[in-house]
C-alpha cells in the first residue's frame, strides 16, 4: 500500500474522518501510512457530533492531534488526496504538489466534499441542518472507503 497523506480544512474534520476510515479498513500494520494534515490548522477540538458518529463505528479519535500540512509530509506521501478544490490549489501553489480530490479517487468525479461553510453557508442560522449534514458527511467518507481502497492501488 502507498502512504496517503489526507489534507483539509474547516469545521468538518473531512481529512480526519478519511484518515480514520482508512485505517479501520487495513492491517494495523499499514496504519503508520496513512495520515492527514490541515491547511491551516488551527487548534479546535473535534466537534462532538463527529467524534460520536465515528465511535458508533467503532473509532476512538482520542489518540489524534491536529498537525499541519508541510513539505515534509508532503514528500513522505506517495499520494496526497485534497478533500475540496481550494486545499488541491493551495497544495499546488504553495508546495508545487498535485494532490487527487477524494471523490476523484473514489469515483472518478472531479468532485470536492464540501465543508460545512460551502455547503450551508447561513449554517449557523440552520443548526438542524448543519448538523445533519456534518453527520452525513462522516458517513459518506466512512461509505466511500472500500471503492478509495479498491482504486488507490491503481493510482
Amino acid at each position: 500500500m502507498k502512504s496517503i497523506l489526507f489534507v483539509c480544512t474547516g469545521n468538518i474534520f473531512r481529512s480526519v474522518v478519511a484518515e480514520y476510515a482508512v485505517k479501520a479498513r487495513v492491517e494495523p500494520a499499514l496504519r503508520s501510512m496513512i495520515g492527514s494534515a490541515g491547511i491551516e490548522a488551527q487548534p479546535q477540538p473535534i466537534h462532538p457530533l463527529i467524534r460520536g458518529r465515528l465511535w458508533e463505528k467503532g473509532i476512538d479519535l482520542s489518540p489524534h492531534r491536529q498537525r499541519r500540512v508541510t513539505r515534509e509530509l508532503l514528500d513522505r506521501a506517495h499520494l496526497v488526496v485534497a478533500m475540496g478544490l481550494d486545499h488541491r490549489d493551495v497544495l499546488r501553489r504553495s508546495f508545487g504538489r498535485e494532490a487527487l480530490l477524494f471523490n476523484q479517487v473514489c469515483y472518478g468525479k472531479e468532485e470536492p466534499v464540501l465543508d460545512l461553510h460551502e455547503a450551508i453557508p447561513d449554517w449557523q442560522q440552520h443548526l438542524d441542518a448543519a448538523g445533519a449534514y456534518v453527520l452525513w458527511v462522516v458517513d459518506y467518507i466512512w461509505d466511500a472507503m472500500p471503492a478509495f481502497l479498491s482504486r488507490v492501488s491503481r493510482l
